[in-house]
């Protein structure tokens, strides 16, 4: 089996967003979360709780945008 890249899904204290996913986007989201409980051993009720996890994941790892933001940072410390 494949190792996702999603690990545990962690509670904070969320913002209230809303927003309109494409149905194959949706589908897909499911069919994410369902191969997830799989390898954690525990079903994921609402797929759409990944969402953030996946948005923080794809931010940490972007390099560009982390070169961007350390750039920026650096820059307004002057």
């Amino acid at each position: 089996m494949a190792k996702l890249k999603l690990g545990p899904i962690v509670d904070d204290k969320p913002v209230k967003v809303s927003v309109e996913l494409p149905a194959a986007l949706h589908r897909d989201l499911a069919a994410y979360a369902e191969a997830l409980g799989r390898e954690q051993g525990q079903p994921i009720a609402d797929p759409v709780k990944l969402i953030v996890p996946m948005l923080e994941r794809f931010i940490a790892t972007d390099r560009g945008f982390s070169k961007t933001r350390r750039a920026s940072s650096v820059g307004s410390q002057t």
